[in-house]
């Protein structure tokens, strides 16, 4: 049965078997998310969808400074000590202690001075009680975070994957439990309910990772660790920490460009919120799959590279082109063929539809944009990555501060598909002339 032997022969594979598992839960988390967004939508409406996105620029800066490049060190490590015969969980418990130590000092700096930043920074005060329910999530979120990294050393990602579509489910009841009290007592429902869903998910997310961990005693060289650690995230966590600032700078300058263009402020942030809240969310739908082979790709492009397997890499590179252009070009047909019916019958929101058609045409390049970006990262290359992903924000940027106080909303989606070619064109470009496969 050479077709079963096959069969056996590829299921085993961890990089098959690790993006398999990641893009079922993933996908399942997706469409708990979309119809989750649709009754948000219904239940806070569009402008409390945009004060509710309005603090994720905040809450994903946090992110990066205490989480996201520890994240990766800590699986890198891991990785290594398994391959030397080492243990391996010194370097999770060196990284929880960087992580969340972190993640403190970010909490009570987000907590202490959110409405100064909601008035000052993002432009609406509302938004001061939410960055204080959100600040409390980053501790979570660093024990969360460092627990995958560890698993995906070990290249398992049962762990992260269930823990994902945990915090989903329960952020989803914890809302809607919450909505019902507010509809039984006759309270009004606003964004603060969204907020607290995102701590309770990423409190379900901690606890269950840190009750399916087996703990052992590995408490050897941990200064030494931790050093090494340190070192290895901190040029990462200035990367993402940099890309996120301009993110957030983006997020933020939406609004107030808006109202420049003449939009009264219930306006722009209801504009903001159906494109952020609704039209995005949408058009990210299908990325479940790219962003469960990129996690898995970057190990198996390093392996390969320090085999010195050129012909893996460039297979590998050509198949990963191949299959982004085919599942983005089917995304923006589909999404061509039924944005009406998505915007009227889904978000009961005609605009949604319309932003959701116009954005349709980013699928190819945002697709191959994220793929080609974690070969370039195990390849080598992160400072070529940082340059890419850099030049598209201020390709954003500059749109955004230029073009939308005098042509509105529709120059920003514009500006969006721009960035995006130029992002995966360039990172094209850069793979062919990477000096690892000639």
């Amino acid at each position: 049965m050479p077709h079963l032997s096959s069969f056996k022969k590829y299921a085993r594979h961890p990089m098959l078997l690790g993006t398999a598992l990641l893009t079922a839960t993933g996908l399942a988390s997706r469409i708990i998310g979309f119809f989750y967004r649709i009754f948000l939508s219904h239940t806070i409406g569009a402008q409390g969808m945009g004060i509710y996105q309005l603090i994720f620029p905040v809450f994903t800066l946090g992110i990066a400074c205490c989480c996201a490049g520890i994240q990766t060190a800590i699986s890198k490590y891991t990785a290594e000590a398994v391959g030397a015969g080492r243990c391996p969980q010194v370097y999770l418990y060196a990284g929880l202690i960087l992580s969340v130590s972190l993640s403190l000092v970010c909490t009570s700096a987000i907590y202490t001075s959110s409405d100064l930043v909601a008035a000052a920074v993002l432009d609406e005060p509302r938004c001061g009680t939410l960055l204080r329910i959100i600040s409390l999530s980053l501790p979570l979120a660093a024990v969360h975070s460092c627990i995958n990294g560890y698993y995906y050393g070990l290249q398992k990602t049962f762990v992260p994957s269930v823990s994902q579509l945990l915090e989903q489910v329960c952020r989803v009841l914890c809302v809607y439990l919450i909505y019902r009290i507010c509809q039984t007592q006759g309270r009004s429902v606003t964004a603060a309910m969204a907020v607290w869903g995102m701590v309770a998910g990423e409190l379900a997310g901690a606890l269950f990772s840190l009750t399916v961990i087996r703990f052992t005693k590995c408490t050897q060289h941990m200064l030494a660790s931790m050093r090494s650690l340190f070192a290895f995230s901190v040029p990462l966590t200035a990367n993402r920490v940099l890309i996120n600032f301009i993110n957030s700078a983006e997020a933020i300058l939406i609004p107030i460009c808006l109202k420049s263009y003449g939009y009264a402020n219930e306006d722009a942030l209801s504009i903001f919120g159906i494109l952020t809240g609704m039209a995005m969310p949408m058009i990210l739908f299908p990325s479940v799959l790219t962003n469960s082979v990129s996690v898995m790709l970057l190990p198996s492009i390093s392996q390969a590279k320090a085999q010195k397997n050129q012909l893996l890499i460039q297979r590998t590179i050509r198949r990963t082109i191949e299959s982004c252009l085919v599942l983005g070009f089917a995304s923006t047909l589909f999404f061509l063929l039924t944005y009406s019916l998505i915007g009227q019958y889904l978000f009961a929101n005609t605009l949604a539809g319309l932003y959701i058609r116009t954005l349709s045409f980013i699928c190819p390049f945002m697709f191959l944009s994220t793929t080609l970006n974690s070969i370039l990262h195990g390849l080598g290359h992160p400072t070529a990555t940082l340059a890419l992903n850099l030049s598209g924000c201020l390709l954003r940027i500059a749109v955004i501060w230029i073009f939308v106080p005098v042509h509105g909303i529709r120059a920003y989606l514009y500006g969006m598909l721009a960035s995006q070619v130029l992002t995966s064109l360039c990172a094209v470009f850069l793979l062919n002339r990477s000096e690892e496969l000639s």
